[in-house]
């Protein structure tokens, strides 16, 4: 994949930087890191700019943002809760109250949450989805989105453009740092779905069912 990264840039310059990070959006897998810092290598022997990189960069990541915004609300709210009420919520063990719970957080919480998302892998892709489904403003999304995106890039784009070709280095410690955070995130989901079941499960045997 990485070889294929590096050829779309060379090739495509600003736009295949643009496109390669609204698929990273849509579709996680795809390393940022790897087209960030890559972008600021490119800097030292091509036509590329560092602030060309980096607005093209969020660009590209702005506009990943709001396709899974908009799929977001064609969910809805309304059509997630219509979803939990039938046989799903039954089988989840989810209520209608449960989900209403989860919307008045994230709107009380939306704006910290879609900021600060955009500095965690994978996160910063779904975090959109929310969003979308609890009916954020889309022009305080853009905004917020575009502000977090732009700290990540541009710290990425200046660490490839300060490390020339040890690029890769940086790469492999950004990714160890993904990792990291993806562990923690997968193990504190994994506690906090366990812990949820178990009440669920007391409080049922509490209320006889």
């Amino acid at each position: 994949m990485q070889t294929a990264i590096e050829s779309v840039i060379e090739q495509f310059g600003y736009l295949g930087i643009c496109l390669l990070i609204l698929l990273e959006n849509v579709f996680p897998p795809i390393p940022s890191e790897i087209v960030l810092t890559f972008g600021g290598f490119v800097t030292h022997h091509t036509s590329l700019d560092v602030p060309g990189v980096i607005v093209a960069a969020t660009i590209g990541s702005v506009l990943g943002a709001i396709v899974l915004y908009w799929v977001g609300r064609i969910l809805s709210a309304e059509r997630i809760e219509r979803l939990v009420a039938g046989r799903t919520g039954k089988v989840l063990r989810l209520t209608v109250a449960d989900v209403r719970k989860v919307e008045r957080w994230f709107t009380r919480h939306g704006n910290s949450t879609v900021f600060w998302g955009r500095f965690v892998p994978i996160v910063r892709s779904l975090i959109s989805i929310p969003a979308g489904t609890t009916g954020m403003p889309f022009v305080r999304f853009v905004v917020l989105s575009a502000v977090g995106t732009s700290i990540w890039n541009v710290v990425l784009v200046m660490l490839g453009r300060a490390a020339g070709s040890a690029w890769q280095q940086v790469a492999a410690y950004v990714d160890t740092y993904a990792l990291i955070v993806l562990v923690v995130g997968v193990v504190a989901v994994v506690i906090f779905v366990v812990w949820y079941f178990k009440k669920r499960v007391v409080k049922g045997v509490d209320h006889g069912e």
